[in-house]
């Protein structure tokens, strides 16, 4: 006969079950969280053992760079080379090219450089190169070069560098939500917790990997820029396999850059032939237009230069994005701006401004000046306006914050009679009208001596420079023969401006203060 237990005895074994119950549940918990531990501690080894093999073989891993300058800028290119990557440089017995080497480490560095066009990572250098004496023999040197060229490295750095323009390419999906992204969230967000915390890990990785690459000056950690989507690693034994039973075919073409007179073979002909074999020794596929690599064959008299381009379009596109008549490149910009070497507080001007191209690369790379750009034409200063802002809105978008704006202003005025106090600019750059697409030969002839005089009025004696960039040389060398109390010429760069031979002209301001001339006053007309 069983006796009922008392209500008390009742709940005392209930909480004893509850009880056995709870410690079960603690050490399944305990076990799982030991075994999520060890997991997660067998991946971060992994991580780290691919991240150190990866630092072990950047650290060894040198390459020469070839980049193409503005035509006699070479030496200025050369100077921001050794400023910024600490690096010797070789200037190019063939115009607009330089060389330089780096670890590979830098190459994020390189790709920020003002004063350069275009990249290329050099696969080989073949000096005092002996071409055969007819056509068919050269050809068929060309066909066997491609299979002795050490491709090997610079196609790590091609790879390395194609993975850096890939997250570059990101940086707007991760500052910027989709639209699907808001009408989801605008419903209701029903995705897992942890798929949202795995994508916003996975964004912030991306972004603090884009970090180094849109700003190189950030020197911790560079290291795990290099390898093969770095950011994604917990895709990549998909990524393998997939790449195992899928195999990528590489698409390319070959680009010849020829100059000399001795050569019994056409660009067209040496990129042909020498193509073909490339495609021989890869079993890539051909493609002109839709091509993943480029390779490059530069030959200037007996020099030949293998590459292979880092860049797909120039690097001068960077800073205007409403185009005038004649909008100057950014990095002739850059390079007209670096002579006349600008201090800290430096007032920097650009009368005759266009697009706004010289002062918004000033604003950008010289951000302790001040930039003022003015134009006659109101389209102009419209148009530079809209440069300013756009590069303000991409700068916005790139550091996912409001920007702090730039040093820099836009106005409207008369070259000849400029609202500013005499001695008050430090610096003029400009580019002035050739008389071509701008004006006219026959006006330049009075308005080069009136554009002289009053920069002479309003830059200050002793100290002011400028920097002017013209085609109408014969014009300018009048206009500045009578100014030689107010002027003196330092310096003279050749530049090959689209097909036109011009020059830029680096001015020093005597100490000889500015005298008004009431007959002179009298003189000055509106442009």
């Amino acid at each position: 006969m069983h006796q009922s237990l008392s209500p008390s005895l009742e709940e005392d074994r209930n909480c004893i079950k509850d009880l056995g119950s709870i410690a079960k549940m603690s050490d399944v918990q305990e076990t799982t969280n030991q075994l999520l531990d060890l997991n997660l501690h067998e991946n971060q080894r992994s991580v780290q053992e691919m991240e150190s093999g990866l630092r072990s073989e950047s650290e060894d891993l040198q390459v020469t760079i070839g980049a193409t300058v503005p035509t006699g800028f070479e030496q200025t290119a050369a100077d921001e080379v050794r400023e910024k990557l600490r690096s010797s440089c070789k200037i190019s017995k063939d115009r607009g090219k330089i060389y330089f080497d780096i670890s590979v480490e830098s190459l994020a560095q390189v790709h920020c450089l003002r004063s350069v066009d275009n990249l290329f990572v050099v696969v080989q250098e073949l000096n005092d190169y002996q071409f055969k004496e007819t056509k068919e023999e050269v050809l068929k040197d060309f066909e066997e070069l491609a299979g002795k060229l050490p491709w090997s490295d610079p196609l790590k750095v091609w790879k390395i560098n194609t993975s850096f323009k890939k997250r570059k390419t990101k940086r707007n999906k991760i500052n910027e939500p989709s639209s699907k992204e808001k009408i989801d969230n605008g419903q209701g967000d029903k995705r897992d917790e942890r798929d949202v915390k795995k994508e916003l890990t996975n964004n912030a990785l991306e972004s603090h990997i884009l970090d180094y690459y849109e700003n190189p000056a950030i020197k911790e950690d560079i290291l795990t820029l290099v390898g093969d989507d770095l950011a994604s690693c917990n895709d990549k034994t998909d990524e393998k396999s997939r790449e195992e039973t899928e195999p990528e075919v590489l698409k390319f073409r070959v680009t010849c850059n020829r100059a000399g007179e001795k050569h019994c073979f056409s660009s067209n002909e040496a990129a042909r032939d020498f193509g073909g074999a490339v495609q021989e020794y890869f079993k890539w596929k051909a493609d002109m237009t839709n091509f993943d690599v480029e390779v490059l064959l530069n030959i200037h008299d007996n020099e030949i230069v293998v590459g292979i381009a880092l860049t797909e379009e120039s690097l001068h596109r960077r800073n205007i994005t409403h185009f005038g008549p004649t909008t100057l490149r950014s990095t002739l910009a850059y390079g007209m701006l670096r002579l006349c070497a600008p201090q800290p507080t430096d007032i920097i001007v650009d009368p005759m401004c266009g697009t706004g191209a010289i002062p918004i690369e000033g604003a950008t790379e010289w951000t302790n000046c001040y930039h003022i750009a003015g134009d006659n034409n109101p389209l102009a200063v419209n148009r530079t306006a809209n440069n300013i802002t756009s590069l303000l809105t991409k700068n916005q978008i790139k550091e996912g914050k409001l920007s702090w704006g730039l040093p820099i202003d836009a106005i409207q005025w008369d070259v000849c009679n400029l609202p500013l106090r005499t001695g008050s600019v430090d610096i003029i750059v400009t580019d002035m009208p050739f008389g071509k697409r701008m004006g006219s030969k026959k006006r330049n002839w009075n308005l080069y001596p009136a554009c002289l005089r009053e920069m002479s009025r309003v830059c200050r004696p002793g100290t002011g420079r400028a920097v002017l960039l013209t085609q109408d040389k014969k014009c300018f060398i009048k206009a500045l023969s009578g100014m030689g109390h107010l002027w003196r010429k330092v310096h003279t760069v050749w530049v090959n401006i689209g097909g036109l031979h011009a020059a830029v002209y680096l001015l020093k301001r005597t100490p000889q203060a500015f005298v008004h001339s009431s007959e002179q006053e009298g003189e000055r007309t509106p442009w």
